[in-house]
């Protein structure tokens, strides 16, 4: 029988991960998000180690970890925290409570499966079922049956390469034109592969699967908050997409959606013309070569261009995901990332706050952020302040959210259109920099 770890975290993507994490390493896990609801678990699963939230909804991890020792004198206790940092938290941990580890978020995710492994033996983990895996059929093209809007995007672009080589890209500032269905020309499938499968939409919060939503920005930051490696798959109908994290960041994406092919992408962006595109991609074919190394070869692309647009059309598919408000995910935790010669360095702080104010529509934003609701700052902040690059209207207006103001008062204070201001306090929101007032 594997043993039995007791998981507790009230950021819901936070705690899927690591139940999986723990899960594959080898244990039988019990995961909760309120502190009462971990103490009647912890009455019948007997668990023999506790990993506790220090903030929780309903009560302190230290306040649960007091009422769980009750049960268990001898529970091995492991504390994670968003709030209470720094040396002299750890240290309290340890003196009044005896815990094995204390981790201060974001950390490293198998750090914690190391300290839990010396703790107690996991059992041999079990294999891996291939439907875990989320594969995206590059030369299977699909065409999306809804219209891909206008994407604007920034001329400057960080990239890493090998041997850690790292360099910020200059360029003019992008515009992807609309697309529609029916303008692009779709392969069909090749002979002897099979049809793309359908989505996946499990509703157990302890799966690495579910239904997408609104969930974008929550999945995005508990990669962050593990440190974690590996892939968030996405689908909507025969879409498929792939964002790779390499330590907590994402840093590619791959897609297989006709629209976003790198020559698609050149010709969407103005790079090369529509034809130009249709006779490289004829000769890539016939030769078994990429389009992209025939552009460079007939001097439609220069070297230096091909890896700033290949960073553009990574950030472009990434961005891209948050206007889906539907559709399943799938996470993983394989390391096939670092065999990418070129990443992004994108923080993914900001990634989320561009793709919200980029890509949230109107409808959506009214949804998300009622005219009479308050925000105050959060308690327990997934990311810092200083990680994210404000407007200097933002810096001005976020110190009034402090719960005395709704979304209507915030709107007129700030003097911007209502839009723009829910797309920020959205975004903030998204970052648990502010969280709803109860």
């Amino acid at each position: 029988m594997a043993p039995r770890i007791l998981l507790v975290d009230d950021n819901q993507e936070l705690l899927s991960l690591l139940h999986q994490l723990l899960e594959d390493g080898g244990y039988e896990v019990q995961a909760a998000g309120k502190g009462r609801q971990a103490v009647e678990l912890a009455r019948e699963f007997k668990p023999v180690v506790a990993v506790l939230d220090v903030l929780l909804p309903d009560m302190m991890g230290y306040h649960l970890a007091e009422a769980l020792r009750k049960e268990q004198p001898r529970l091995p206790l492991i504390f994670i925290t968003g709030v209470f940092k720094g040396g002299r938290h750890a240290q309290e941990a340890k003196i009044k409570y005896d815990a094995a580890a204390y981790f201060e978020k974001p950390f490293e995710a198998k750090k914690l499966l190391e300290v839990v492994s010396r703790i107690v033996p996991p059992e041999k983990p079990a294999a891996r079922s291939i439907e875990d895996a989320f594969e995206v059929e590059l030369d299977i093209d699909v065409e999306e049956d809804q219209p891909q809007d206008t994407m604007e995007l920034t001329g400057r672009i960080r990239v890493t390469g090998g041997d850690n080589i790292s360099a910020v890209l200059h360029g003019a500032n992008l515009t992807a034109h609309r697309t529609v269905p029916g303008q692009a020309q779709v392969r069909p499938p090749p002979p002897g592969k099979p049809a793309l499968a359908p989505p996946t939409r499990a509703q157990d919060p302890r799966s690495r699967r579910g239904d997408l939503r609104d969930n974008l920005p929550s999945l995005i930051t508990a990669f962050y908050l593990a440190k974690e490696t590996g892939e968030l798959g996405v689908q909507r109908g025969k879409v498929k997409k792939v964002v790779y994290f390499e330590k907590g960041t994402p840093v590619f994406a791959l897609s297989n959606l006709v629209t976003d092919r790198f020559g698609q992408f050149l010709s969407r962006v103005g790079k090369i013309k529509t034809d130009q595109l249709q006779d490289a991609a004829a000769v890539a074919a016939a030769t078994k070569r990429r389009t992209g190394d025939v552009l460079v070869e007939r001097g439609l692309l220069r070297d230096t261009e091909r890896l700033y647009y290949v960073g553009q059309q990574v950030k472009a598919i990434i961005y891209s995901l948050f206007a889906w408000e539907d559709g399943s995910f799938v996470m993983s935790f394989r390391d096939k990332v670092s065999a990418e010669s070129i990443k992004l360095d994108i923080h993914p702080a900001n990634l989320i706050v561009r793709g919200i104010k980029k890509l949230y529509k109107p409808d959506r934003l009214r949804r998300l952020i009622k005219p009479e609701e308050r925000f105050l700052p959060s308690l327990q902040p997934a990311y810092q302040l200083s990680d994210v690059e404000l407007e200097k209207w933002e810096a001005e207006l976020l110190p009034k959210v402090d719960g005395t103001h709704n979304v209507g008062e915030l709107v007129a204070l700030s003097k911007r259109p209502e839009g723009v201001v829910q797309a920020f306090l959205c975004a903030m929101t998204s970052l648990s920099i502010l969280e709803r007032r109860q």
